[in-house]
């Protein structure tokens, strides 16, 4: 498999207290100003009224990639459109991996990020599946501290909303030929954000694909890269088309596991107290939120178990009541509760299908400790400004 334990221990073992300070790193990014930001009335639209994803802040990092060179012409400059080649690798080929954090205000007014060490680890671990670069720790650390200390005016302190930054790295080289791009660019953007399910801490329906699958043996799954979230995106049409909020996915070995949604990672809470999630086998992305999640609940001397979870035993184990919550995690979201489970031939209802303790309980401390409000045992949080 793609994904080897040692890999997972590197990722899952990382704290902010093994980072430089954010002014020291943020160096490695000089900042030419925007010399048209945002007006104050655009900026109070825009604060005013947070959505996910659709307004971006006056600026983004940037720095290249050539063999001969390695990193160089690292900047923070005016955000705006790239200009490249219709020959570039990265639209024929799809060479290209992203990662996705947050930015969050505390309540002193300090800014703060969440386990960036371990996005830096999964950054460099999808680049090394797509035959891209590594980006040395303190570039995608610094890249984020020089944007956040650029556009701190951006990062929102109303309840839970915060900053997203997407890092993202792309074969820029105008090549036709079949190889590793020669030419790579790597950026990172902001968008202030409000919470992603617009209708807040309630339980989503999910769908579970029996037709479709997200990746194979072998493949991507084990990376952020574009090409896995495209392939979930006709399947998620289907299920919005049915009345779905989200669609799940099954192995594509077998079609009988669950492995993951189209952007979070899937965890069973039983009745029993026990929580199980699917093991990483390479077919599944590591997500931070479920790492930390997972952590929490063996700080709390609760049973955890990542292993195999089959769609079959799981809808009789709901039916029975043997489970008693299921949850969805990842970053945008943090935590969601599932309420329903369906698919062509079943249909049902996760206890009375209102979010469980548990769920409630992880999506507390863990938000809390985010926003600087409890406090952090496992130093995951990395001040930017």
């Amino acid at each position: 498999m793609s994904t080897s334990s040692e890999q997972v221990a590197t990722l899952t073992g990382l704290s902010a207290a093994q980072l430089p300070p954010a002014a020291e790193v943020a160096k490695r990014f000089p900042l030419t100003p925007n010399a048209a930001p945002a007006a104050a009335d655009a900026h109070g639209e825009v604060m005013g009224k947070l959505s996910f994803g659709v307004a971006f802040t006056d600026h983004m990092g940037r720095a290249r990639w050539t063999p001969e060179r390695g990193w160089h012409d690292r900047r923070t400059e005016a955000f705006g459109p790239l200009t490249i080649s219709p020959a570039a690798a990265v639209l024929h080929y799809g060479q290209e991996v992203f990662e996705g954090l947050k930015a969050y205000r505390h309540d002193d007014g300090s800014v703060w990020t969440f386990r960036p060490g371990f996005n830096a680890a999964r950054f460099n671990a999808s680049a090394r599946r797509l035959a891209l670069p590594e980006l040395p720790e303190e570039d995608f650390v610094g890249s984020l501290a020089a944007l956040v200390a650029a556009d701190e005016r951006w990062v929102p302190g109303s309840e839970g909303s915060s900053l997203y930054l997407r890092p993202f790295m792309v074969a820029t080289e105008a090549f036709l030929g079949v190889r590793a791009a020669h030419e790579i660019d790597y950026l990172v953007i902001a968008s202030p954000v409000g919470p992603y399910f617009p209708h807040g801490f309630t339980p989503v329906s999910i769908w579970v694909s029996q037709d479709f699958h997200r990746v194979g043996p072998g493949g991507t799954g084990a990376a952020k890269t574009g090409g896995n979230y495209a392939a979930s995106l006709l399947p998620q049409q289907e299920a919005y088309a049915k009345g779905f909020e989200q669609v799940c996915f099954l192995d594509a070995a077998t079609g009988t596991q669950l492995e993951e949604l189209g952007g979070m990672n899937v965890v069973v809470v039983d009745a029993d107290g026990a929580v199980r999630t699917p093991a990483l086998t390479g077919t599944i992305l590591e997500g931070g939120t479920r790492g930390s999640i997972l952590q929490l609940l063996r700080d709390a001397g609760r049973e955890v178990r990542e292993e195999t979870i089959t769609l079959t035993a799981l809808l009789e184990q709901i039916r029975s009541g043997a489970v008693r919550e299921l949850f969805a995690c990842g970053t945008a979201a943090v935590i969601t509760p599932i309420g329903r489970l369906a698919g062509a031939d079943f249909d049902v209802t996760v206890a009375d299908g209102a979010p469980g303790e548990t769920t409630r309980e992880l999506y507390g401390t863990l938000t809390e400790i985010q926003y600087g409000r409890r406090p952090d045992p496992h130093e995951w949080m990395y001040r930017l400004v």
